[in-house]
């Protein structure tokens, strides 16, 4: 069995947290790889055909001269315009006001790339016609003078070229990086499930020992692998959890030892203890007839002969519940009828208000109902106040009786502590008033009854108009059984 939160939550998470971590960075590598790559790319691819256009265009130029006359005719600007053309690039010829292109129904140029061709420089530009990418290189011819300086010959000569080859180009290595890129991502994933398993199967080992450990089985190991932080962790558990089984080793030892002394000295107190009574009945008898204070004495061994025996008789019946002895005597029981009888056997009828529907019958162990309605009634009467009721209700396969009293209830701080053994609410009250084992035997009783899987229950709690409450909670159908198991 998985501990919860663990293999099916935090380690998840954990998986989930580490996919993304490596998808993340797969992704940012891929991006940033694949968009520089794609800039640097599309810089060079550009750059080479720019540079090849100037060259190719240049190259053309060096068919145009030498110039016969200036200013050209229309018809030289025509000729000269088809004979720089070429099949990859279109020209345009300008002198002045006068125009010449070949092959293009649109004049492309635009103002800045055409003023810095007056200036004497060679120019280019890359501008969209119909949608479509392409390379303007603008320069100016110039004539030698006889002096053999250079000066402008007012004839001006651009080239238009087609940039689609180089934008496909680039689509297909933009393409390419990022099928790479996606390629690197589904690897960093790939490599995020291999990295995760090996993380997270340490992780979810050490879960479930630890579960496994907080339900009681100390016994638990975990197998260290490696030197790494995971293989300490595990090293620290596998010491944590062998000095946890020695104390708690040692604990239950002295538990065992604690508990068989208690039942020891119990039992060996019996048989002096039913002496004692013995000659404490006789001295009842005599008490009245005692003189002063010889009286009382006797009557005070006597009582607390009575509450000596009492104590041991509990502290017998919580040893048999401690060492899992303890066994229902199942009998088929009229409720109402063994309720009546405990409050008439301790001459409880006057002093107790009872509604107990007759019929209601049930297979369990009477002497332990009686045990815990006596404790119930007894204390109620002790500490609570007039009137107390008692309440008998039936389901199916459940019955419920409910103990009353109409007093100032039980404190908050008390209520968690009431079947506690030994406790007393009020630290003042005499020790003669009881043991504090009587509700932790009541409610060791009620869960010695089981039907079905679910045990018998004894509560405690305070009524809306004032007073405590205990319900008890019994099968109808108790099933034989030991006591232990789950507390």
């Amino acid at each position: 069995m998985n501990p919860p939160g663990w293999a099916g939550g935090r380690t998840s998470g954990l998986r989930v947290r580490l996919l993304l971590a490596f998808a993340l960075l797969g992704v940012t590598t891929t991006a940033v790889v694949a968009s520089g790559s794609y800039f640097q790319a599309r810089r060079v691819i550009l750059q080479q055909a720019q540079d090849a256009a100037v060259v190719s265009l240049t190259d053309q130029l060096a068919k145009a001269y030498p110039l016969r006359q200036l200013p050209p005719t229309q018809d030289e600007l025509d000729t000269m315009a088809q004979l720089l053309s070429d099949r990859d690039e279109e020209v345009i010829v300008y002198y002045h006001d006068m125009r010449a292109q070949n092959g293009l129904a649109l004049d492309p140029l635009t103002s800045e790339l055409r003023q810095s061709v007056r200036d004497g420089r060679v120019a280019w530009q890359r501008v969209s016609i119909d949608g479509q990418p392409v390379l303007l290189i603008g320069t100016q011819l110039m004539l030698d003078q006889p002096d053999g300086t250079p000066r402008p010959s007012g004839l001006e000569v651009y080239a238009v070229r087609s940039l689609i080859p180089e934008q496909q180009s680039i689509e297909r290595l933009a393409t390419l990086a990022w099928g790479t890129g996606g390629l690197s991502l589904v690897l960093a994933v790939l490599l995020a499930l291999v990295a995760a398993g090996g993380v997270l199967r340490p992780v979810r080992e050490l879960g479930r020992a630890a579960h496994r450990l907080g339900e009681g089985d100390l016994t638990t190991r975990l197998v260290v692998r490696g030197t790494d932080e995971l293989a300490d962790v595990a090293r620290t558990f596998n010491n944590t959890a062998e000095r946890l089984e020695r104390q708690v080793g040692e604990l239950r030892r002295m538990e065992s030892d604690a508990r068989r002394f208690v039942a020891d000295v119990s039992h060996e107190l019996r048989t002096p203890l039913a002496a004692m009574t013995a000659v404490t009945d006789v001295l009842d008898e005599e008490a009245d007839r005692l003189p002063g204070d010889a009286g009382r004495a006797a009557r005070l061994v006597s009582q607390e002969t009575h509450n000596l025996t009492r104590l041991v008789e509990d502290l017998i019946e919580v040893s048999r519940f401690d060492s899992g002895t303890a066994r229902l005597a199942l009998d088929d029981v009229d409720v109402a009828a063994a309720v009546t009888a405990t409050l008439r056997v301790r001459g409880w009828t006057d002093r107790v208000r009872a509604d107990l529907p007759p019929g209601v019958m049930a297979r369990l162990d009477p002497r332990r109902l009686d045990v815990i309605v006596a404790n119930l009634v007894g204390n109620a009467l002790r500490h609570g106040a007039p009137a107390v009721t008692v309440r008998l209700a039936a389901e199916p396969h459940w019955f419920t009786v409910e103990v009353r009293d109409h007093g100032p209830g039980l404190d908050p701080e008390v209520l968690p502590h009431v079947f506690d053994r030994f406790y007393k609410a009020d630290t003042a009250r005499t020790r003669s008033e009881g043991s504090g084992l009587g509700l932790a035997i009541a409610w060791e009783n009620a869960r010695l009854h089981r039907y079905a899987g679910q045990r018998g229950s004894l509560v405690a709690g305070n009524a809306p108009t004032g007073g405590a409450v205990f319900t008890l909670r019994l099968p109808r159908a108790a099933e034989a059984m030991r006591a232990g198991g789950v507390r």
